[in-house]
């Protein structure tokens, strides 16, 4: 930890709020760390494996551990607030705590985990409760010698198929239950490709189809298929003058077919899945479908906008098959294009045309988008909204809610059928993306967002997101249902998701990094001597075309008093939750009151602490849980983020991070709110370099130590040092001024600050020490992620992108909010005069925050 006289003043671009009136003086190295529990966190599962019975501790979501399934999830796949489940809906109140559970269906395990066991049941399908329709776990029991099985949802016993029967031993086990993995592993995946009762069906007629395909619209249940994949480019001439058109296409051309040198040598291995089927869109004032299976490929043009139909049978063509084909039209698309193209683009019109190609099996779509769709369906007007009228008023909610009302019937369009929308967005100027990403929210798509598009910067990018997207765990035709045991109800979702009954989430994509959030409620009082349980079973049908059912199971402890449910409570959760519940309010509620009603829950946790926990402690002392001492710093850092932060943004930017946090994993998300900043400079030479280790059984093995975070604060950085920055989406390198030459030499090949290009996007690669261990660094993030992140170089007072820099480091005053220390004395203020007046946090305008 740095001294006090080493510490950098805060520059006067980051523009904060002030505490009002008198505080305590608080020193700043006294403030309970947010990075300190999750690097003793990090450092203590590096060498010990997770056992996930009930009643353990649980790794935080930032720690890269091993699992090992005893019947419970992983709490990779699901997370909740707390792992000691409250007895009673008044216990649960009096914690305030939020019931809650985060799911990620598809998380990715670490390469030393087994993978999810997928089962066949053949024509019969899995073992399922007569009652609730929960599946067989490893936490039902036997009756009646194996006859019947109790469901631990509802208690209802379900007569055992003759199929599935197998003898009882003398504990009551059935004698083969080592060899079935659904009863002894809490997640697995059920095979159920020939039962009819599981395949996707198919939506019902509307009585005005806005689009058409050759076919007519298919009846009946939708036999499982591979996944197809469409991707369409806007050719408009934004598109084409940016470069985005080009990039796009070398990206696709690159996760298809991958790249080679000169001399042969693989530089870029091909991504896409094989065996699955493209087709190729482009659009602008109309639609051009490419029938690919001849020699020669003819372009089909749908000038219709408002009724799109689809004027080829043979949209899809392998790959790999129809190489030659689909080399020459995506070589081609961009000299056809050329200016004068025209301005404007349809992008409504091309997802229902892709939506019409795609219509009775479902897939995904991928859009390649640089302009603000100004024909066809969904058109929006030119003239973007006043947004600095609206911001801070009531009407401000408008901005994160399409202008046209078309784009949900698109969304909702697309979820039927099963069509997961994904979209590249490149704009220059003002895009709507209020409008055009609620498509990507309701269908579990997700959006990569490249503004102000630059070629030699950004191509890469697009290509290593669309790797991901095409290559990461996915399914698509999905149905979500979670499941309680008696006494529990689930009473709100939050994510990107359609829902069309109160019990069931549609996704038409869903994928390893995408989760979403359920919160609780007591229906009655829990028994303590019995187990609580959670079972998420999604139905999908998997990219090669098995329809499967992926079945995620959690028993919890249930416990009667408050210090139990503190104990084991997950702060990582809670934040989670509150952060997708946040961003499901935009489009209803003000981000001002949000903002409030945030400050308000986290003081109402500590209270809650206070009085039920530590009674006896003086009232000016501040009481934070141990699991809870990092949530006033996450609680802040999520009013800070883009679309809460006290300051005018972008409602285009916005409404991005809105649809990214909607999207993300818990991982990702705490990352995202509290980025992690390292200190390069003083880098250990043991750190990030590979070490040979001794094993406790005399073998060696290659290990490379990942170095500690730090806190992100001015305060705790010092003005000849340089640092990493990195918030999932961004990775900024700040340089300070009095650098030493030396240092700036091993890491950016010149000894000068005033020489560093602040354009370059990728580290240069030297011989040195420092460099190679900044790029292990890199690497090793990378590989967390799936993806990179965007680069950025900020010298000390002479780039722009230190005032990015500089909001990130959410500890300090910015973002038009307080600084860490200050809210934590805006917070014992809150619970002093709550605790002072017998009243509650919340109980009215007093109690809320001054901003």
């Amino acid at each position: 930890m740095y001294t006090h006289s080493n510490h950098i003043p805060q520059p006067p671009h980051s523009a904060g709020l002030d505490y009002k009136g008198l505080r305590p003086r608080i020193d700043p190295n006294q403030v309970p760390s947010p990075i300190d529990a999750i690097e003793k966190d990090r450092l203590a599962w590096e060498s010990k494996v997770h056992m996930t019975l009930p009643g353990l501790h649980v790794p935080l979501c930032t720690s890269d551990f091993v699992a090992v399934d005893q019947g419970n999830s992983s709490p990779k796949f699901v997370r909740v607030s707390t792992w000691n489940m409250p007895s009673t809906s008044r216990l649960a109140s009096d914690c305030h705590i939020p019931l809650s559970a985060i799911f990620q269906p598809f998380a990715e395990l670490d390469q030393r985990e087994d993978t999810v066991p997928l089962i066949d049941t053949g024509s019969v399908g899995p073992a399922r409760c007569g009652r609730c329709r929960a599946y067989v776990n490893p936490w039902c029991t036997w009756t009646a010698g194996g006859v019947r099985w109790k469901c631990n949802m509802c208690s209802h016993e379900t007569e055992v198929s003759s199929e599935y029967f197998c003898n009882l031993d003398a504990n009551l086990l059935r004698l083969d239950h080592l060899q079935k993995p659904e009863l002894n592993k809490g997640t697995v995946d059920f095979l159920v490709s020939s039962s009819e009762d599981y395949w996707a069906t198919q939506p019902p007629p509307h009585i005005a189809q806005p689009f058409a395909s050759v076919d007519g619209p298919p009846l009946g249940p939708r036999p499982p298929v591979s996944m197809d994949y469409i991707f369409a480019f806007d050719v408009s001439n934004e598109a084409v003058i940016s470069g985005f058109l080009q990039s796009a296409c070398d990206a696709l051309k690159s996760i298809l077919y991958g790249s080679s040198d000169p001399s042969g040598a693989v530089l870029i291995p091909p991504a896409f899945p094989p065996s699955l089927g493209i087709a190729i869109i482009t659009f602008d004032t109309t639609l051009h479908f490419y029938d690919m299976t001849s020699d020669v490929t003819r372009m089909l043009v749908v000038a219709d906008l408002e009724e799109v139909f689809l004027p080829t049978t043979t949209t899809f063509v392998d790959p790999i098959e129809r190489r030659s084909a689909i080399e020459a039209l995506i070589d081609s698309i961009n000299a056809q294009f050329q200016e004068p193209a025209s301005a404007e683009s349809c992008l409504g019109s091309a997802i229902r045309g892709g939506l019409a190609a795609l219509a009775g099996r479902g897939g995904h779509l991928v859009l390649f988008q640089s302009n603000l769709p100004t024909l066809g369906a969904g058109a929006l007007p030119l003239s973007p909204p006043s947004e600095s009228a609206l911001y801070d008023t009531d009407k401000e909610k408008s901005l994160h809610a399409p202008r046209n009302s078309t784009w949900i019937s698109i969304a909702e369009e697309c979820a039927e059928e099963g069509v997961g929308v994904s979209m590249f967005l490149a704009p220059n100027k003002y895009m709507d993306t209020g409008s055009v990403a609620v498509v990507a929210n309701l269908t579990g798509g997700e959006i990569f967002w490249h503004p102000r598009f630059v070629a030699h910067r950004d191509a890469e990018m697009v290509q290593a997101q669309l790797a991901r997207l095409v290559g990461r765990m996915q399914g698509f035709n999905c149905t979500t249902r979670v499941r309680c045991s008696q006494g529990l109800q689930i009473k709100t979702h939050f994510g990107a998701f359609s829902q069309s009954t109160p019990t069931e989430l549609t996704f038409a994509h869903l994928s390893s990094d995408s989760a979403f959030s359920v919160e609780l409620e007591h229906t009655r009082s829990l028994s303590p001597r019995a187990y609580a349980y959670l079972q998420c079973a999604t139905l999908y049908t998997s990219v090669s075309g098995e329809r499967r059912v992926r079945v995620i199971n959690l028993a919890l402890n249930v416990v009667e008093l408050a210090g139990s449910v503190f104990q084991y409570a997950d702060m990582d959760t809670v934040v989670a939750h509150f952060a997708k519940e946040a961003m499901a309010g935009m489009s209803q509620t003000r981000s001002l009151i949000i903002r409030e009603e945030l400050t308000e829950k986290c003081a109402a946790l500590l209270m809650a602490y206070r009085l039920q926990c530590a009674a006896a402690s003086r009232l000016t002392q501040l009481i934070i849980p141990e699991a809870f001492r990092a949530l006033p710093a996450f609680t802040l850092a999520l009013q800070k983020t883009k679309p809460l932060k006290a300051r005018q943004v972008a409602s285009d930017v916005r409404n991005y991070h809105i649809h990214r946090i909607l999207n993300m994993g818990a991982c990702t998300l705490m990352r995202y709110l509290y980025p992690r900043l390292l200190s390069l400079h003083d880098l250990d030479d043991t750190i990030a370099l590979p070490q040979v280790v001794e094993n406790e059984d005399g073998s060696t093995s290659i290990q490379i130590l990942m170095p500690a975070c730090m806190r992100d604060g001015y305060y705790f950085m010092e003005g000849g040092g340089i640092y990493l920055m990195d918030n999932e989406e961004t990775s900024i390198f700040w340089v300070g001024a009095s650098a030493s030459p030396q240092l700036l030499s091993d890491l950016f090949g010149v000894d000068d600050i005033s020489s560093i290009n602040p354009y370059i996007h990728t580290l240069p690669t030297l011989s040195t020490t420092l460099s190679k261990q900044v790029h292990n660094i890199l690497a090793h993030r990378r590989t967390q992620r799936g993806r990179p992140t965007k680069m950025y170089i900020a010298r000390q007072n002479i780039d722009a992108a230190e005032i990015e820099y500089s909001d990130m480091l959410v500890e300090d005053q910015n973002n038009g909010a307080m600084s860490y220390f200050d809210y934590l004395a805006l917070l014992h203020k809150q619970i002093t005069n709550a605790m002072n007046n017998g009243g509650s946090i919340g109980g009215g305008s007093l109690m809320r925050a001054p901003w």
